[in-house]
């Protein structure tokens, strides 16, 4: 089943989703990349870095690229409800609200409240429970209350719309040698390597990274509040186009956050997961390569700050 789903993905696919997410009444932003030689981040890999920033994208993450995705293929007027712990619910509710839909975020109850509030303010639903329940609530919601059920990863839909940062990258970098992303439900990792291998770049390498002891995508592959449990489909993918997935410890990450907001980016710890393993020389055979990180995520707020090192 996996393997049909990732055989129907072509660039044409990817392409479309690309023009939906832009013309996207959402709002979504072509976020800038930035050359690593015009900051001040210090970075010491005889490399060409860029720096992909979707810490600046509507609602704070690229999350929004797929949500647009979604909502554009799905019915008007449809009742909606997901399963989240932060970013995809937030972005999800955003378009909610935009779209004047009804609908519900499953959230478990070991997230911060802040987040349930925030999801709130949009005139979502929220309902914390187990984690173990999750999927019990939302197969609820969709047989008693008639509702869609749109999956926070594993959705075709969402994966293409998450390729449209694969596909700015290389409208700015047209050859990297290198792309490194952060892993979590594996959307975001599947979407840009498809994005890459199949505009052409087949040279090029594409990296995931996970958090020590977040990762089951390592130990299945073998090849923070943000990473969870890949989908099938994204394994697929990533599967079939990604080179490796490489860990990086707590610690490492905590000082990925602080190194980058010392240089003037607000990037939360999943988001500066892909800084962190380049920081940290856990990507192989990069000295005079181009090399594309991705800044996935922004949503930190000042009390989160304080609890990292200066």
């Amino acid at each position: 089943m996996e393997d049909t789903a990732v055989d129907l993905i072509t660039l044409q696919m990817l392409q479309a989703a690309q023009a939906t997410v832009r013309a996207s009444p959402l709002g979504v932003i072509n976020t800038p990349m930035i050359p690593g030689s015009q900051t001040t981040l210090p970075l010491n890999t005889a490399c060409d870095i860029h720096i992909k920033m979707e810490n600046l994208q509507r609602t704070g993450s690229f999350k929004i690229r797929g949500v647009a995705n979604q909502f554009a293929r799905r019915p008007a007027g449809g009742r909606f409800v997901t399963m989240s712990a932060g970013n995809y619910g937030k972005s999800f509710a955003y378009a909610t609200k935009h779209y004047g839909t009804q609908g519900k975020v499953v959230m478990p109850e070991t997230a911060p409240p802040s987040r349930s509030v925030l999801i709130q303010s949009f005139g979502v639903e929220v309902e914390r429970v187990p984690t173990s329940c999750l999927v019990e609530v939302v197969n609820r919601c969709v047989r008693q209350e008639n509702m869609t059920f749109l999956h926070p990863h594993d959705d075709v839909d969402l994966i293409a719309g998450h390729a449209s940062v694969g596909l700015e990258i290389l409208e700015a970098v047209p050859n990297p040698d290198v792309v490194v992303a952060c892993c979590g439900g594996g959307g975001l990792l599947a979407g840009v390597a498809a994005a890459v291998k199949l505009s052409g770049c087949e040279n090029a390498r594409v990296y995931g990274v996970e958090p020590t002891g977040g990762g089951s995508v390592c130990y299945t592959l073998k090849v923070c509040a943000g990473v969870c449990v890949p989908g099938r489909v994204p394994y697929a993918l990533c599967r079939r186009y990604v080179e490796e997935i490489v860990l990086v410890s707590d610690e490492e990450i905590k000082s990925a956050v602080s190194t980058l907001y010392r240089s003037g980016f607000l990037v939360e710890p999943s988001g500066a997961a892909a800084f962190a393993a380049v920081a940290n020389d856990r990507i192989p055979d990069i000295a005079g390569k181009t090399v594309v990180l991705i800044l996935s995520g922004g949503n930190i707020g000042k009390d989160e700050l304080a609890h990292f090192p200066d």
